[in-house]
């Protein structure tokens, strides 16, 4: 029996089996099995020579964004309205074969933008080269769900799964659960505050069935056996998502009025501007530009250091590092103009959180001239012994 076939299996077991106290531990282990088996069903098959037939793109920009959907709902028209890059588009389904990258000029960055073939239903199985176009995804730092507004809900829900059966979490933040494997001791097991979803007994049958024996785990969250297994997993890519619903010039105002108020959704028509989709994607990606300004000059405004949470961090010690990895270690001080800053300028340490438009001075320490200067020179020309130097001659009486 295959993997697809055993993971249908259980799938079909924990559809039959009840709800309730009495099975939440084996619904437990199941969902531990699950998880096992979609894990192995990523990894390359044994005997292959390293990389398959995938269409990844090198990294470019301060950003990438993917978009992710159905066949024809409008992910090449939207490129091509955005980046300009021409994306073919016609009126039957699986247009686009390939990944084809285009770049978005907004607000002094550039964002890489992803159109992707469309996915079908069961495509974290392998269908429709499903595999390859999660596994761009995966390395996106934004996800464009682009769902066409005319067809039923079930859409989203379809591709959440899918992308959730891989490993991508959308819109979800890391749980709060410590774990670490040990070589002796047996399974330590304690918790921060009651838990309601998870107990010892239960932790205890899904380490038992990954065949760990000696760990250490602590909840700091009412977290879920979902939440755990992905910790011990330990693959699971965490990213934000944004659902776009297209074609919304063919529905009515009411339906256009009920999607825009859904959370983390934007509603558009690619035969219209689409500048709100830009500001939302903007505000998820959650881009720091900072300006930089020499000392005794004006700020440049024209180039922006562009830095995030998701690549490295926006302190001021990561600013430094973005210029040069040698620099931080000549800095004295930085002067901050800004939205972070409670004055200007804020003298600041390498610690201090940077905002959006930030203007940063960096203040070198001054190289220490040896032995000081004029009379208070700690050396001298002369022998170091007394014994040494010169005798001068008597005075003449």
């Amino acid at each position: 029996m295959g993997i697809i076939e055993r993971i249908k299996e259980i799938e079909a077991e924990m559809a039959r089996t009840q709800k309730n106290k009495a099975t939440e531990y084996h619904l437990g282990q199941l969902k531990a099995k699950i998880a096992k088996l979609r894990t192995q069903l990523l990894e390359p098959p044994k005997g292959s020579s390293g990389g398959g037939d995938g269409f990844e793109v090198t990294k470019f920009g301060h950003g990438r964004v993917a978009l992710i959907g159905f066949p024809s709902v409008g992910k090449s028209t939207l490129l091509t309205m955005l980046t300009g890059t021409h994306s073919e588009a016609a009126s039957y389904e699986f247009t686009t074969l390939t990944c084809i990258p285009g770049i978005i000029h907004y607000n002094d960055t550039k964002i890489q933008l992803l159109d992707l073939p469309g996915i079908i239903e069961g495509a974290s199985e392998g269908k429709g080269r499903g595999r390859q176009v999660i596994a761009v995804a995966k390395s996106s730092d934004l996800v464009l769900m682009v769902l066409d507004a005319s067809k039923s809900e079930g859409h989203r829900q379809i591709l959440t799964k899918e992308l959730e059966a891989v490993g991508l979490r959308l819109n979800k933040r890391p749980p709060q659960i410590y774990f670490k494997k040990k070589k002796t001791g047996g399974i330590s097991f304690n918790s921060t505050l009651p838990l309601t979803h998870v107990d010892e007994k239960l932790c205890y049958q899904i380490l038992h069935e990954y065949k760990i024996h000696n760990a250490e785990v602590l909840f700091r969250e009412d977290a879920t056996v979902d939440d755990l297994i992905d910790v011990i997993e330990g693959n699971r890519k965490y990213i934000k998502c944004v659902y776009v619903y297209n074609k919304i010039d063919v529905i009515g105002i009411d339906d256009v009025d009920k999607l825009a108020r859904q959370p983390n959704s934007v509603v558009i028509s690619c035969n219209l501007k689409a500048y709100r989709l830009l500001s939302k994607m903007w505000e998820e990606m959650g881009l720091v530009r900072v300006y930089t300004k020499p000392q005794g000059q004006q700020p440049d405004f024209s180039d922006p250091v562009v830095l995030s949470a998701d690549r490295g961090g926006c302190s001021v010690e990561d600013f430094c590092n973005h210029i040069h990895r040698s620099l931080i270690k000549d800095v004295k001080y930085v002067l901050v103009w800004g939205s972070s800053a409670r004055h200007y300028p804020q003298h600041c340490g390498l610690g201090h959180s940077l905002q959006d438009e930030d203007v940063v001075q960096i203040v070198k320490k001054k190289e220490k001239e040896e032995g000081g200067r004029g009379r208070f020179k700690s050396h001298t020309t002369g022998p170091a012994r007394i014994s040494d130097r010169e005798k001068k001659a008597p005075l003449k009486t």
